[in-house]
């Protein structure tokens, strides 16, 4: 179970702006804090539902008992009697376009004979345990953004540090920063040929945040925001690669360490090349470091803008994907994953564009990225090229776990435009086991004395 956290977070404004804003933080007003859990749900979402009826209100999310525990850890599907509304296509999408992404435009378009988007009832399923509402209500306005947004200060080890954002910077803040508790979680990856053949990527996934360690003392690394540990199992020539992380809240003031265990070579090396656009893990150059988990790391290479919150259709409640009997070839199909399996929903999104700083450099000269008011995970992103061309897009297919109180990702797809290609991040329905969050990580699992014995095989 989660300790209760000794945090400082927040900063930020009025969250129904719609404003783009600069990445200077304001300081919240006591009328403002007091928004949170009235008009407001307890995280910064607005709680009643749209002027159409098509957003309900927000009433607390699915409950713990909202369905049957399976076998292998996994939960009953809670939504096995829903049918689409309707379904939209490269026939019909100009008529829902208002309620498009770019990114989604060009689905259609590129995969005008198979790409679709079943639309089901909105239902606004996420909420969290009493505990993070009584944190991000006690410690509203408290962290501020550093180094012109590159960074957070002021915030020790809590979550959703700006419930009530203004800038752009904040908003990525809060998707960084977002609830999450001590994991451990078998899944796959696969990069599609154009023909629909592919190999399964097996990976094995630890993950420890210091506030929920016993063995930490958050005192000696307030920098730290989270440790991350992943093993190639298969196939047999990646077998026993292992790749550590120590993520940090500010990395311009101390960056994000990693280091990579060879199998081949049985050595432990540092990896500095785990960041922004640096390749990830076994996936034959379809996704950068900062894709993962839709985005991660430090956010400092981009100037971020906040373009506003719009009514967007997203992939939501997702539990068709991470059912114990949805099988992998019946998801992976040639260009994109089967529609069949896919549920899209009407929700309120943040949007947020980041464009690379003068200066810098990352092959993603420009991201969009739609988050989800009532997670701020990101649901959708757009990622362009050099010369503005849209090029790969994103989707994280959201999926609340009842029984934890959590949403994740039942799976993460990012589409490359230009080469017809894809790759499919993080389905586990094939599994050992489901994600397990009863894990109780030490601090000696993470370190690099601790990667070779991981790679053993």
């Amino acid at each position: 179970m989660m300790r209760m956290q000794k945090t400082l977070l927040g900063a930020g404004g009025l969250a129904l702006s719609l404003l783009a804003s600069s990445v200077m933080a304001q300081t919240l007003t006591q009328a403002e804090i007091d928004q949170l859990g009235n008009t407001l749900t307890p995280i910064g979402a607005e709680k009643a539902g749209n002027a159409a009826g098509t957003i309900p209100e927000w009433t607390g999310g699915l409950p713990v008992d909202a369905g049957a525990e399976l076998e292998r850890n996994f939960s009953e599907n809670p939504m096995t009697a829903d049918q689409p509304e309707f379904v939209i296509t490269a026939q019909n999408y100009q008529e829902h376009r208002e309620n498009l992404t770019p990114g989604q435009v060009a689905m259609f378009e590129r995969y005008p004979e198979t790409f679709q988007m079943p639309v089901y009832p909105t239902k606004r399923t996420v909420g969290y345990p009493e505990s993070v509402y009584e944190q991000v209500k006690r410690t509203a306005g408290e962290a501020k953004l550093v180094n012109g947004g590159d960074g957070i200060d002021n915030f020790s080890h809590g979550t959703f540090a700006f419930p009530i954002p203004k800038t752009g910077g904040e908003v990525v803040w809060n998707h960084l920063t977002r609830y999450r508790i001590n994991a451990k979680r078998w899944y796959m990856q696969a990069m599609p040929q154009t023909n629909g053949s592919y190999t399964l990527i097996k990976l094995e996934e630890e993950v420890g945040y210091p506030q929920l360690m016993d063995d930490v003392d958050e005192s000696t690394i307030p920098n730290t925001l989270l440790f991350f540990k992943q093993r190639v199992n298969a196939p047999s020539r990646l077998a026993g690669n292992v790749l550590l992380v120590h993520d940090t809240l500010d990395q311009l003031k101390e960056p994000r360490m990693a280091w990579v265990y060879n199998a081949g070579q049985r050595r432990v090396r540092r990896a500095p090349q785990v960041a922004y656009d640096g390749p990830g893990t076994a996936s034959d150059g379809m996704r950068t470091s900062d894709n993962f988990a839709m985005y991660n790391g430090a956010p400092d290479r981009y100037d971020w803008k906040l373009v506003g919150k719009k009514e967007v259709y997203v992939p939501y409640n997702s539990y068709k994907m991470a059912q114990p009997d949805m099988m992998y070839e019946d998801v992976l199909k040639a260009g994109h994953i089967n529609p069949e399996h896919t549920r899209f929903e009407l929700h309120r999104v943040w949007e947020v564009q980041g464009n690379v700083k003068q200066g810098q450099r990352h092959i993603y000269a420009q991201r969009n990225f739609f988050m989800d008011e009532d997670s701020w995970m990101i649901n959708l992103s757009d990622h362009y090229d050099g010369r503005g061309t849209l090029w790969r897009v994103g989707e994280g297919h959201i999926a609340f776990n009842y029984r934890n109180k959590i949403p994740g990702y039942t799976i993460e797809t990012l589409y490359d435009l230009l080469a017809g290609r894809y790759i499919a991040l993080g389905m586990y329905s094939e599994e050992e086991s489901a994600p397990q969050f009863d894990f109780e990580p030490s601090y000696n699992q993470f370190t690099p004395a601790a990667l070779r014995s991981s790679g053993i095989r």
